[in-house]
């Protein structure tokens, strides 16, 4: 916990680092990469980083939580904490990490806000990164310790038994350990996969796992968008073999009867499949509405599995809608998803997966039908995002967090 002093000193130039992070942040990566540029080829998703959707994470994740410092929010922190760990444990960070972060943002604060940055500053920031660090490496041992292994050695060889075209554009995926049992995982949860590209770098990706807890095998579907998938879409075969890592993820499946509400857009739809799976095998009966967001019929990944997921559950109800789309008199909606019209039981816990911009304009939709925040949960796809605040003009902001 950081101390008074510290906590004043945040409150007084918090809004300072925030309105500086379009500068701290690719002074801070451009140090850390040039002094260790094995991170960038091996650890850092090189195709957000050029794109421009990386370079706010790490640093906006410490200003999230620096704000919730001064304005306590336990859930939310647990939140944003857990979601951290989970991401930095799929990708086998360990303690010895945090030093080289902590060096070279700080060098890029210093840098970047100059003579603003004096000693007591520069001390309530520094005490301010070593407590958030403390809590995600506790978390992320615990998260090691549960998973059965050694911090950081998460990774394993597993063998392609099988690929399937989904849609034009994604490739499913059934791998099998090549030895020894896979490793167990809740619906809801993905595994990063490491390639190796052609300049010599190994970079990663996280990809949700579609199948069953306790088959023999793990599924997968990729999209092919960035280096990783690419490379999945044209090297991974039958008979190939691929680096994964245990799975992890803290998107979960509420326990009790409740009804629910999947909502996905495009390739979002994977962790919806796996928990549809789940449903499925284990006979729940809970209602569930899922809704289901694409360009287009012909582009949709997982279609027909969808509908017959959804046709197994006795209290389940499908609605899609596609941008780019007809009438064809099955029920699906033309246009963008809209839930203008779609009632929600105030007792619904709602899980959103897909694009930051769908999760943010679904996340609005069902705040303004009164659904509690707390019963709203989500996994981005791609550079993961937080919401802090509530629903307003200034408010409800997302922000970026995780490496």
């Amino acid at each position: 916990m950081i101390s008074d002093q510290t906590r004043q000193v945040l409150a007084a130039t918090l809004t300072a680092v925030e309105g500086a992070l379009d500068d701290i942040t690719p002074n801070f990566y451009n140090r850390m990469f040039t002094a260790h540029p094995q991170l960038l080829d091996d650890l850092f998703n090189r195709t957000n980083q050029k794109i421009g959707t990386q370079p706010k994470v790490l640093a906006g994740s410490i200003a999230a939580f620096a704000r919730l410092q001064l304005h306590p929010d336990p859930e939310q922190q647990k939140f944003i904490i857990d979601r951290v760990a989970h991401k930095h444990a799929s990708l086998g960070v360990i303690a010895e990490q945090y030093p080289i972060v902590h060096e070279h943002l700080f060098g890029a604060i210093v840098e970047v806000l100059g003579a603003a940055v004096t000693p007591e500053v520069a001390a309530a920031w520094d005490e301010l990164y070593w407590e958030m660090a403390r809590v995600l490496i506790g978390r992320e041992n615990e998260l090691y310790d549960a998973a059965g292994v050694v911090p950081g050695d998460v990774w394993r060889e597993v063998v392609v038994a099988a690929r399937e075209q989904v849609a034009p554009d994604a490739v499913s995926f059934t791998v099998a350990s090549s030895d020894g049992p896979l490793p167990g995982f809740t619906p809801g949860q993905y595994i990063s996969i490491q390639t190796p590209l052609d300049d010599g770098a190994h970079q990663i990706r996280q990809y949700s796992l579609t199948g069953v807890p306790g088959e023999p095998h793990w599924r997968f579907s990729v999209k092919r968008d960035g280096e990783v998938s690419s490379w999945l879409h044209d090297r991974a075969f039958e008979g190939d073999r691929l680096r994964v890592s245990t799975p992890f993820g803290d998107l979960a499946l509420p326990e009790g009867d409740g009804p629910l509400l999947l909502a996905s857009a495009g390739i979002g739809c994977t962790p919806v499949i796996g928990l549809l799976n789940h449903l499925v095998n284990t006979g729940d009966t809970r209602p569930v509405q899922v809704l289901h967001a694409d360009r287009s019929r012909s582009q949709q990944p997982h279609r027909g599995e969808l509908a017959e997921l959804v046709d197994q559950l006795p209290e389940a109800t499908l609605l899609q809608w596609y941008e780019n789309g007809f009438d064809a008199g099955d029920g699906a909606r033309v246009g963008l998803m809209t839930l203008d019209d779609v009632t929600v039981d105030p007792d619904t816990v709602a899980l959103l997966c897909g694009p930051a911009g769908f999760l943010s304009s679904v996340r609005g939709s069902l705040l303004d039908k009164q659904l509690p925040e707390e019963r709203i949960h989500y996994e981005t796809f791609g550079p993961e995002l937080v919401r802090v605040g509530g629903r307003g003009q200034d408010a409800g902001r997302l922000e970026q967090v995780g490496n």
